[in-house]
């Protein structure tokens, strides 16, 4: 059992990552509302089921992956209570194999760490080396909750909003997919 805070509907008084920083400006520049927690380092999906109680949402799964030879990189969003299958994701994607991208290119290229990886890490892929891929069973939630790039803070933020607008402001197209 994790602890988590109050909903709070400010950005943190301090960042504790340069990520971290970069979405809750994206957000205010944007005008975009969000709800967010703080809590107790929350990395598996079955630590947030108490934070999307207090958000009132469903987390979602976001995974970084790789081809064999780590040239061709995804971001994939995807329900949390999907189970993840390599041969069902590459086969929609018409490609060989896929695989989770070592922990140290999760940070370097999308500026997180494992846990708390986010649609909002494609803000720091400036050479667009990763693509989105995003599951359309996201799209029947009306609420998208996810980490703000922290394992220790997520958000709430509207689902039409994350899908639909912030892929191109982020210049990363996102390719819908159906698993």
């Amino acid at each position: 059992m994790i602890n988590v805070s109050e909903v709070m509907k400010t950005a943190p008084g301090t960042f504790k990552t340069p990520l971290q920083q970069m979405v809750y400006t994206t957000l205010e520049q944007q005008h975009i509302p969000f709800e967010r927690v703080e809590n107790d380092e929350a990395i598996t999906m079955e630590d947030c089921i108490q934070i999307n109680d207090r958000l009132q949402m469903k987390t979602v799964k976001t995974l970084f992956l790789c081809n064999r030879q780590q040239t061709a990189f995804y971001l994939f969003v995807t329900t949390a209570d999907k189970p993840f299958v390599t041969k069902d994701l590459s086969s929609a994607l018409s490609i060989s194999r896929v695989s989770f991208a070592p922990a140290e290119l999760l940070l370097s290229m999308l500026g997180t760490t494992i846990g708390a990886t986010t649609i909002f890490g494609v803000l720091l892929d400036t050479e667009n080396k990763v693509q989105l891929v995003i599951d359309s069973d996201v799209l029947k939630e009306e609420w998208y909750g996810c980490s703000d790039g922290t394992t220790t803070s997520y958000m709430k933020i509207n689902t039409d909003w994350v899908v639909n607008v912030f892929p191109e402001y982020a210049k990363h197209p996102a390719k819908i997919i159906q698993i």
